[in-house]
């Protein structure tokens, strides 16, 4: 089948519609208060890696002159940036601030505090804050300080001469990261409310203090973002974690991409900064309100009011699968597990290893790790497994955006431990998620090793698990486990490695398997018989997936595509993409399930349903190690189709569509919620 170019819809156009829809759910009046507020952080925490990386990159595109970028590109998507940024503050001021108020929560700026608060605040000042405080004033003894990536700076322009006599009518307060950047005021001077006062407020209101016999003429918080990724060449590299430690040093003083200053910032202190580093007046974005909006977490924390948060959500022991203080290994034995987080909890997964850790009989455990936090039990009990001497084969993947220096030090403290820790295949990160467990057990005629296998949709983080919606699988399928075998052979040593039976392997064979799959809908397609594709994946960006489910919707398939972020896909297009539906559901819970399910005649065996840790994104196919597995037994297949992907089809309260142009529109505010619907079937069960 020939294949031409599509045309895409932009990649950071997409990026930033995903943040609006984000957004929208700050403006939804059905949606907690304070849930409200954590989504307006949710933004501002998905644009500063836009700005860190996104951007980044189209900037480096623009300078490489053999790369596409153009400064029109620079041009569209900064303004872009702006609107929705300026559309974030225009939330948090005119509608969740008001509605805050009127609970009885106040953010209370230094105008707005009476007396007793202003000295609470004057001796918390003296206290806590005002000894850790290094005003700079800037001459060519002092020059300009290093600012590191994000940290919350002043700029104050002074009159008068300093002690030697000299004018240095700028200076420079760094915002010490160590203080809470939220200040809850005690209820003796709240008035039966609940007061806060940020951190800058707190600076603000005492900058005079900072420079006595001086006049404080102008000032504004700022704050740079630099270029965050970490570029390292693992060709040259001798020991591949050592290079990565180095490069976390430096990380925080990358190419500034964006500045940020407070709305009523003089002109001539923006354009000192913008000079300083080296940015146009495009980058210079003016908020109007707090800079760094993410640290207002802090306010939704300290604040005592639990039914403006969602209603607390346990995720459910899949008791009838894995019966609790049963031996999970021993039910493996009898059948596979599929479990649904975050409904379902993660805790079999880690009891599942803390039983392989604990079992004489156990004689290897190896996983891959690509985020799993800094705090991790499941890292904790690899640590002990190799303390009592079982082999221990952990992959390490150190390039986890973000994720990098956590990934170095667990590397370490496995290696100091007597695991075996590898960093992957050299150029490809290793984004695929499965534990493998080795036991020698008896067996009529002798003993013999068998094999138990944990594979996922999602990272190895219990915290992040009972935030995203993943699927995975607990097998002991000698099929599954010996592929599991054979990958983690290729990771340890890049050996040729013998042909997949079951798990289908990236970069070598996934984007092969998926037109393959795709081309056998085509085909039934222009046989006038059922052809069917339903993919729910977090991204949609790659031209050669994109080109095959185009020419498979033009020869009459039925395609939904359920993609929660960037989708360059056109959907609705006269002639090209007609029979092509895209949507996005953004809810309570990130989605993060792969699901890919290929139907192509009307049989019971003809179609095929995938799990798979991989988006549909070049870098996925192309540049990772990724795994997708088959869900063949018929009640588990029936269970995902029935859980993970048809009440994501029929979603009405949580869903968008998307338009010809990369629009989204609300398909309701009322009518069903699948993670809602999902909820309250694992808590009635």
């Amino acid at each position: 089948m020939t294949r031409s170019a599509p045309d895409l819809l932009d990649r950071e156009q997409a990026i930033l519609e995903f943040n609006r829809r984000v957004l929208a759910q700050a403006e939804r009046p059905d949606v907690p208060l304070l849930e409200r507020l954590r989504y307006v952080c949710i933004v501002s925490s998905n644009l500063d890696e836009f700005f860190e990386v996104r951007f980044a990159d189209l900037l480096d595109s623009v300078r490489d002159k053999a790369r596409s970028g153009t400064g029109e590109d620079i041009a569209r998507v900064g303004a872009a940036a702006h609107a929705l940024i300026d559309a974030q503050y225009r939330v948090f001021n005119e509608d969740l601030m008001p509605a805050l108020a009127a609970q009885g929560i106040h953010v209370r700026h230094h105008a707005a505090r009476n007396a007793a608060q202003r000295a609470w605040v004057s001796r918390f000042f003296e206290r806590e804050v005002r000894p850790l405080l290094v005003p700079l004033s800037l001459d060519p003894a002092h020059p300009f300080p290093q600012v590191a990536n994000k940290a919350l700076h002043f700029i104050v322009k002074l009159a008068g001469d300093d002690a030697l006599g000299h004018e240095n009518p700028i200076a420079i307060v760094r915002v010490p990261r160590v203080l809470p950047r939220v200040i809850k005021l005690p209820a003796q001077v709240a008035s039966g409310e609940q007061v806060f006062v940020l951190l800058t407020s707190v600076i603000r209101a005492h900058l005079a203090e900072l420079f006595p016999g001086r006049e404080v003429v102008a000032f504004s918080q700022f704050r740079v973002t630099r270029d965050s990724d970490i570029d390292v060449d693992e060709e040259e590299a001798v020991n591949l974690r050592h290079v990565m430690r180095s490069r976390l040093t430096t990380r925080h003083f990358g190419r500034a991409v964006r500045l940020e200053v407070v709305h009523t910032c003089p002109d001539d202190l923006a354009r000192l900064l913008l000079q300083q580093f080296q940015l146009p007046e495009a980058a210079l974005y003016r908020v109007n309100g707090p800079v760094n909006l993410v640290r207002l977490n802090e306010l939704i924390d300290q604040v005592d009011a639990p039914a403006l948060r969602f209603e607390p959500h346990e995720p459910a022991w899949p008791q009838g699968r894995l019966p609790r203080g049963k031996s999970i290994l021993a039910r493996l034995r009898d059948r596979d597990v599929l479990l649904h987080h975050p409904f379902e909890s993660f805790e079999p997964v880690i009891e599942f290893l803390r039983e392989a850790v604990n079992d004489p009989d156990v004689l290897a455990i190896k996983q891959t790790i690509y985020r799993t936090g800094a705090r991790s039990e499941l890292m904790d009990l690899l640590v002990e497994a190799a303390r009592r001497g079982k082999e221990v084969l952990v992959v390490v993947e150190l390039k986890a955006r973000f994720d990098e220096e956590a990934n170095v030090n667990w590397a370490e403290k496995l290696e100091a431990a007597g695991a075996q820790v590898v960093y992957g295949v050299v150029g490809l990160k290793t984004h695929a998620k499965l534990l493998l467990v080795t036991r020698r057990e008896n067996r009529r005629g002798g003993r013999i090793l068998r094999r138990y296998l944990h594979l996922s949709t999602g990272n190895y983080n219990p915290r992040t698990a009972r935030l995203y919606t993943d699927l995975g699988l607990l097998t002991a399928d000698p099929a599954l486990t010996a592929d599991a075998d054979a990958v983690f052979g290729l990771l340890a040593s890049t050996a040729h490695m013998r042909r997949l039976h079951q798990l289908v392997l990236a970069p070598f064979a996934m984007q092969a398997r998926w037109l393959s799959e795709l081309e056998r809908v085509r085909q039934s397609a222009l046989a006038g018989r059922r052809a069917r594709v339903v993919v729910k994946v977090n991204a949609l960006t790659d031209p050669v997936l994109i080109a095959a489910l185009l020419a498979c919707g033009q020869a009459g398939a039925a395609i939904d595509l359920v993609v929660r972020g960037a989708c360059r896909l056109a959907p609705g297009v006269a002639g090209v993409s007609d029979n092509i539906r895209v949507r996005s559901v953004v809810g309570r819970f990130l989605e993060h399930t792969r699901i890919l399910y290929f139907a192509w005649g009307e049989g019971a065996n003809d179609e095929s349903l995938f799990l798979s840790s991989a988006d549909w994104m070049s870098r996925n196919m192309l540049g990772r190690i990724e795994l997708a597995w088959p869900v063949r037994e018929p009640k588990m297949r029936q269970r995902v189709l029935d859980e993970a992907l048809l009440p994501y089809l029929l979603d009405e309260r949580e869903a968008w569509v998307q338009d010809a142009e990369g629009d989204y529109r609300r398909v309701s505010d009322m009518g069903l919620s699948a993670q809602a619907a999902l909820a309250e079937l694992y808590r009635v069960a």
